[in-house]
């Protein structure tokens, strides 16, 4: 079995920080040690001056394998993902075809083995009409089931209530949902068509797509969670007013948890101005207040896990008038450094940004052996030079579509090294061919 040695990290891992060193063997972690450690191994990597971070695990992503693969596919945005010093990712079933049945799901997983750098799960896609398909899913293979309670890239909406019900109801495994009411989407943008006509101004969207719409779809998504005890969670909350629906609990003890997005953290509806629709997401960039609130609830844990969203397009489809503009951007080569930047400005610590990013999806979902740094668990780890600093540039863009929302900034971090199941899959630029694991839920 091949062997790395790991001198003289910073370590960051389960709300500690230290000075350590880390003996991987085969594709798990053997030793962590205060002390030097003895042993002949394939490869030593000093880390004096760079922290080590368990590897990211990203709970909602849509790398667009099958049907949309213009966009970006799995090979190219896992290879993206592990440059960011993300390990692990949760695919969205918006695809073509959807992942609405067990047999469509597993083709993904299948296609995932032979094609993708990172480690891998699937959501299940529910339909108005697929519920006996739902109840086949096996909690310990299956990262969770996606409810779209508003509609978004393509449209699989599920607004039947009987439906809505029996998800919440049967479901064997976690609800994800993406929650804005469609009936206050289609008249906010009437409203907006009969002011502006087609040409509505990007910074209309967290008009039309409002905090109300989102409160309205949230609310109800928990009132069905809270009665049928649904282990539910909604992605991408982007409203202070949503905040209200939640608690500040511990993650382990809840059944219903919020996903906040790295853009949601640093993005503003400012930046409409510049960006346009670069930074078109569903839900959409709100106010500095709606910031700040997010910033804030994540510290005190009503927010849960941070993630990406990660939705790439291409230019050519994202430089259309609003109406044709589709919403999303890829993020996940830039999440880590980016919430790291947010360490630098004082804002987090960086135990807390491991805390939302590694070890809370790694419980909320209860994956095996992920999400830390910890004997007997498997090897995925980050090392972090927080002295180097990384511009995004065109250059160094690994998405497919070759574009970044953050063209152009600077942030203080770098990712240096990327450890995959005990190989190394990222280094100084380069990534290397090492095949990620379908993800096991102890569940």
């Amino acid at each position: 079995m091949s062997s790395i040695l790991i001198t003289n990290a910073t370590i960051v891992n389960d709300n500690k920080t230290f000075v350590g060193h880390v003996l991987i063997i085969g594709d798990k972690i053997d030793t962590i040690s205060t002390t030097p450690i003895e042993s002949n191994v394939d490869t030593i990597i000093d880390a004096t001056g760079l922290l080590l971070f368990p590897g990211v695990i990203d709970d909602q992503v849509h790398f667009r394998t099958p049907g949309l693969t213009h966009k970006g596919d799995i090979t190219t945005e896992s290879q993206a993902a592990i440059a960011g010093g993300v390990t692990s990712f949760m695919d969205m079933p918006n695809v073509n075809p959807p992942s609405t049945t067990i047999n469509l799901l597993n083709q993904r997983f299948d296609y995932a083995a032979q094609n993708s750098y990172a480690n891998y799960s699937f959501y299940f896609g529910a339909t108005n009409d697929n519920i006996d398909e739902v109840k086949k899913i096996d909690p310990k293979n299956v990262c969770g089931i996606k409810v779209f309670m508003g509609s978004s890239t393509g449209n699989m909406l599920v607004d039947n209530n009987k439906t809505l019900s029996e998800i919440f109801a049967e479901s064997p495994t976690l609800v994800a949902t993406h929650c804005e009411d469609e009936a206050s989407i289609i008249k906010n943008t009437a409203t907006a068509k009969s002011k502006y006509g087609e040409n509505i101004p990007f910074h209309i969207h967290p008009i039309i797509r409002s905090d109300e719409a989102c409160y309205i779809s949230s609310s109800k998504a928990v009132e069905l969670a809270t009665k049928y005890n649904t282990q539910l969670h909604i992605l991408h909350i982007s409203s202070a007013k949503e905040l209200s629906l939640f608690d500040n609990k511990p993650i382990e003890q809840k059944r219903i948890t919020a996903e906040v997005c790295a853009h949601h953290l640093w993005f503003t509806e400012d930046d409409y101005k510049l960006k346009g629709g670069l930074i078109k997401w569903n839900p959409a960039i709100k106010s500095e207040h709606d910031r700040s609130q997010l910033r804030e609830a994540l510290k005190s844990n009503k927010l849960d896990i941070v993630a990406t969203d990660h939705a790439p397009h291409t230019l050519a489809e994202k430089d259309n008038p609003y109406l044709r503009c589709p919403s999303g951007a890829p993020m996940v080569q830039h999440s880590l450094t980016l919430m790291l930047e947010l360490v630098n400005q004082g804002i987090y610590s960086y135990e807390q940004v491991i805390e939302k990013m590694c070890h809370a999806p790694a419980k909320l979902f209860k994956i095996k052996k992920r999400g830390y740094i910890q004997t007997g668990f498997y090897a995925d780890l980050v090392l972090v030079d927080p002295n180097k600093t990384f511009q995004v540039t065109k250059n160094n863009i690994l998405y497919k579509c070759k574009w970044s929302p953050l063209e152009n900034e600077t942030f203080k971090h770098s990712i240096v090294t990327t450890i995959l199941n005990g190989a190394i899959a990222y280094k100084n630029g380069e990534v290397y061919k090492t095949l990620g694991k379908k993800l096991e839920f102890d569940r």
